[in-house]
């Protein structure tokens, strides 16, 4: 390939070559990579697109009447990219970024399982403690005295039948004495098992065996964030990190953010980074009409998109300005409070990434 495209370039006396993939995930990575750094290839002056599926096939729609093959496909590529109006080039920046990419983007899927074995877990234990999951006997589900309590008592037949004297024993024991009133805590779990749905015991059993399993898994996922954090903390030392400066912003979300940014510089403008984290909201006009609520882009990087939003919603709770701002605009709606409180602050949160990165910065707070 390389080899023909040397020979088509050399016979027609150019100096620049326009490279078209179709985005394949990380299959396309290293054909990227060895497009950017082939010899043959280094005199000319290469230009590496990736284009959406989507884009291409679109772009396919138009021709009535080709057909769908491997010859017809790359064609289609060659005139998307002769059309033009298309995205800017491949960024190919320093490798430490893809380095930290690589880590923050795992990370990203762990917590995600964590989150999707969460709620398995929580729909399972209604089957054992319908009422205990309803009336949120512990103030976090998660803690590890509650999760003693899920795992190890056969069912709740047992658990309101104990002795409430050493229920309290057992709460102390696994809270490490942590409870100002585990009595009170002791006497709600036996009222809440007392009123939950009884089950078969072949039924019970396994029931008790997905939780254990599904307990043994949450711990691991969490084991495995930990580890991701060390390592997102190690490698980020070898980088400049002037967010880290930001209030409730640790190495991890600052991480997450500038490996997905890279250069700073390859954005024109605070807009542009925002629409490529998928803040941007669709325009919806016609003649002296143009709606005023309308929903977001669709096309985004979802990795920035998430660690903006995190990292937003960690500087709501540390930083009275954009405490502030969120509550202003969650009172403004009734439905999607959260949401779209949380999508206009991390909308806010961009533009002071953008100046701090752009000018290489520390963040002092206004008030």
């Amino acid at each position: 390939m390389v080899k023909r495209i040397h020979s088509a370039l050399t016979s027609h006396s150019l100096d620049t070559v326009l490279i078209g993939l179709e985005s394949t995930s990380v299959y396309g990575d290293n054909l990227v990579y060895f497009l950017r750094e082939d010899a043959t290839l280094t005199p000319f002056n290469r230009k590496i697109h990736l284009l959406n599926p989507k884009q291409v096939k679109k772009f396919h729609d138009i021709y009535n009447d080709l057909p769908k093959n491997d010859y017809v496909d790359s064609f289609v590529i060659a005139d998307c990219l002769r059309f033009g109006r298309i995205n800017k080039e491949v960024y190919l920046g320093d490798y430490r970024y893809k380095a930290l990419q690589n880590l923050t983007r795992a990370r990203f899927f762990a917590v995600q399982n964590l989150t999707k074995e969460k709620q398995r877990f929580i729909n399972v234990l209604f089957k054992k403690y319908s009422t205990m999951t309803q009336e949120k006997v512990f103030s976090n589900t998660f803690s590890t005295t509650a999760l003693a309590v899920y795992d190890e008592f056969e069912s709740a037949e047992a658990l309101a039948n104990m002795d409430l004297h050493e229920l309290t024993e057992f709460i102390i024991e696994k809270g490490k004495n942590r409870f100002p009133d585990p009595d009170a805590v002791a006497k709600a779990i036996q009222k809440a098992a007392r009123s939950s749905y009884r089950l078969r015991k072949t039924v019970n059993d396994s029931v008790n065996q997905v939780l254990s399993i599904s307990i043994t898994s949450m711990k691991a996922l969490e084991s495995q964030i930990k580890e991701f954090d060390k390592a997102i903390k190690s490698q980020m030392e070898l980088l400049p990190n002037v967010l880290i400066s930001i209030p409730g912003i640790g190495p991890v979300l600052s991480a997450g953010i500038v490996a997905e940014i890279g250069d700073i510089n390859r954005f024109e403008n605070q807009a542009g980074l925002a629409k490529y984290a998928g803040f941007a909201w669709r325009q919806h006009q016609s003649s002296n009409f143009e709606a005023e609520n309308t929903r977001l882009i669709h096309s985004c990087n979802r990795f920035l998109k998430y660690y903006l939003c995190e990292a937003a919603f960690s500087l709501v709770r540390c930083d009275k300005e954009y405490s502030d701002f969120y509550h202003l605009k969650y009172k403004e709606v009734n439905r999607y409070q959260h949401k779209r409180a949380l999508a206009l602050t991390a909308r806010k949160f961009v533009r002071l990434v953008f100046r701090l990165l752009k000018d290489n910065r520390l963040y002092t707070s206004a008030r």
